[in-house]
């Protein structure tokens, strides 16, 4: 792999590679010094143009435990805002040295267009562009629910609300449809995607038929800030629907367990009392975030300086 821009272009082999090396880095996690030189002199570039906390400082985290040095880059307060272009701000970037940029960014296709420009000659790790993908979160999801469920191959995994500004939830669906897992999507109508045909999962406007058939259960946020009119009456109403509480939750099977990428909207895609509960891994998942992070920056940087060597020989 040279870069990470879709979970889609995973095949089921390295995906699997990915997740075998993030249960390796997971286990940094129990020792005293969280360190490894596996990164040490490469240089990574948080790029983020999009308001993010927790997958930034995932990023931040993961490339300072494999000792790179890390520059963090955000488009508000820099020359962005005076009319920069994505071009000349990956020249600066590629000016400095950067050995990998992790990119986040409004517009669907961003990182994808620095990995092929020519503009870097660094690998280009997809963050969450537009409504597009974000791939290193449904990474770890999967190694989340196989945590707690062993292989994912068969198992019924449903996927519930905003659909259709999610880069998640398309994500979710490539990358466990690869790995082997029957998806379900459920929303209402109009927060599915025009053409569901083209993805690899079942959908339903029935929550409460999906949920006694599913080993795991992945609520999404609904992203009002992305929702220029109304997509469904009111909020009262879209939790009656599509919300995930106690009730609903005693209808899973016994080991099922409740994820959400974060942020919630608690009180409304899901309740407090769930995201609280044993069931939920919620917590779970943004540690192993880390270890993911670590495992895609590890697997796609660690030769990079051998490579580049060749070829100058």
């Amino acid at each position: 792999m040279r870069h990470l821009l879709s979970a889609g272009d995973l095949s089921s082999d390295e995906a699997n590679l990915i997740l075998d090396t993030a249960e390796e880095m997971r286990s940094l996690a129990d020792r005293p010094i969280k360190k490894l030189p596996a990164l040490r002199g490469r240089t990574v570039v948080n790029l983020f143009f999009e308001d993010s906390t927790r997958t930034r400082i995932s990023f931040e985290a993961a490339a300072k435990r494999l000792s790179a040095d890390v520059i963090n880059f955000s488009a508000k307060g820099s020359s962005v805002s005076k009319g920069e272009s994505l071009k000349d701000t990956a020249l600066t970037l590629q000016a400095m040295g950067a050995d990998g940029v992790v990119c986040r960014h409004g517009s669907s296709g961003a990182p994808h267009l620095l990995a092929t420009s020519g503009w870097l000659n660094g690998s280009v790790v997809n963050a969450g562009d537009g409504t597009h993908e974000h791939p290193t979160q449904a990474l770890l999801d999967a190694f989340t629910m196989r945590r707690h469920l062993g292989s994912l191959d068969g198992r019924r995994i449903t996927i519930v609300g905003d659909v259709l500004h999610s880069r998640v939830a398309r994500s979710n669906v490539l990358l466990l449809s690869t790995l082997g897992a029957e998806v379900t999507v459920v929303a209402p109508p109009t927060l599915l995607p025009v053409d569901m045909s083209t993805w690899p999962c079942a959908t339903s406007y029935d929550l409460d038929g999906a949920l006694g058939k599913s080993d795991a259960v992945m609520m999404l946020r609904v992203q009002r800030e992305r929702m220029g009119d109304a997509f469904f009456p009111s909020a009262r109403e879209y939790t009656r629907r599509y919300g995930l509480d106690v009730h609903r939750m005693a209808q899973l099977p016994d080991e099922a367990i409740v994820l959400h990428p974060g942020p919630m909207n608690r009180g409304m895609e899901i309740s407090a009392e769930v995201a609280d509960s044993t069931r939920s891994v919620i917590v779970e998942q943004v540690t192993n975030g880390v270890a993911v992070r670590m495992a895609v920056l590890y697997l796609l940087l660690s030769g990079s300086n051998e490579s580049s060597e060749e070829q100058t020989a």
